[in-house]
């Protein structure tokens, strides 16, 4: 199913940019979870439009309406059904884009692959799919902080070539302190006065957001085709516009020497550990109970409020200058959807890590 993500709990998301709503299917929830509409609204809020002005000023409350699989407060196990409607809707500025394929953009994959297509905001191409994903990760979150104390925390690491120090301090408060979502102040306000720059030239910009997942168990993860990475992989590069995905070391590793780059083992606190994380929290594809931590790199926003060359529908060449209402760059809002993909990753896997290792004794 070309929409839906994950095994045992899974998501199905529905929706365009412009369309009526858009909104997602949850299968494989636990019964008795208690959740709200306000919980999962919180994660939204940090997702939606026209937070600063350094994202889309579209005006979209994306308010969560909860329709199924909840009921006095608590999940029941049945199927959990989410929408958020679209409200802000501006389909002339998307008029032209009915005949010219912007450049980058899905417009002419899209077209070319199903030979119809809804152009109106990019339709499904949108990151206003993602709005879906975020809604069920919110569950996924609370499932995992109940259940083993999972915290996962991302962040904006580099915006074009301005990056955060190595040993700055991360934490939610410090992260949520800024309009950009990097935790370091100094390089935060850099960030965004790069953003307000390009965006006064109609320009972009892109860069990378850094993932840690804290607190998680030895196990999670499967041999082979299902490695913990390689399902962190796939999720992250689902999202619109992201072009790279790395953990632990990542292409860095590739300088050192197997002996420079071994993360080597030691007994502390009456466990297992090692002593550095060049791994990144994963081996052999199998959490190993250090931190995860990998990197998403996104590239520029494709739209841009400037004249480029293209060709349209007929196969001529032209030129297209986009109207509407886009981010300058991605990354900001990019934040909680990647925590909420990792999430989603990560209930999963456990889930089945219990279902196989943990359900029958012999």
């Amino acid at each position: 199913m070309p929409n839906t993500f994950g095994k045992l709990f899974s998501i199905s998301t529905w929706g365009e940019s412009h369309g009526g709503a858009v909104g997602v299917v949850v299968d494989g929830c636990p019964p008795n979870l208690s959740i709200t509409a306000e919980e999962i609204q919180l994660e939204l809020d940090r997702r939606r439009p026209g937070q600063s002005d350094i994202v889309t000023p579209r005006k979209e409350l994306d308010k969560v309406q909860i329709l199924s699989g909840v009921y006095a407060g608590r999940t029941t196990g049945t199927p959990i059904s989410m929408l958020v409607f679209n409200k802000d809707h501006r389909p002339e500025a998307y008029a032209e884009m009915k005949e010219k394929f912007r450049p980058s953009h899905a417009d002419y994959t899209y077209q070319t692959k199903f030979g119809h297509r809804d152009p109106e905001g990019g339709g499904r191409s949108s990151a206003r799919e993602t709005i879906g994903r975020v809604a069920a990760g919110a569950i996924a979150k609370k499932i995992l902080g109940l259940a083993v104390g999972v915290e996962t925390i991302a962040y904006v690491k580099r915006i074009q070539d301005i990056e955060m120090p190595e040993d700055a301090d991360v934490s939610l408060e410090l992260i949520e302190a800024s309009a950009v979502r990097c935790p370091h102040a100094g390089t935060a306000q850099a960030m965004i006065d790069r953003i307000r720059e390009v965006r006064s030239q109609g320009d972009s910009v892109g860069g990378v957001i850094e993932c840690l997942i804290r607190n998680l168990p030895v196990g999670l993860g499967e041999p082979v085709f299902d490695r913990f990475e390689a399902d962190l992989a796939k999720a992250m590069l689902s999202l619109p516009a992201t072009k790279g995905f790395e953990v632990g070391s990542g292409f860095s590793g590739t300088r050192l020497s197997g002996s420079e780059h071994n993360d080597h083992f030691e007994i502390r606190d009456g466990r297992v550990r090692t002593k550095t994380n060049r791994s990144g929290g994963i081996q052999g594809g199998i959490t190993n109970g250090e931190e995860v931590r990998f990197r998403v790199a996104f590239k520029p926003t494709a739209t841009l409020l400037q004249s480029q060359p293209t060709v349209n529908k007929d196969g001529n060449e032209t030129e297209l200058k986009a109207r509407g209402r886009h981010d300058p760059c991605v990354l900001p809002r990019a934040v909680p959807i990647v925590e909420a993909m990792a999430n989603l990753v990560t209930i999963d896997h456990w889930m089945r890590q219990h279902a196989q290792n943990r359900l029958f004794s012999f």
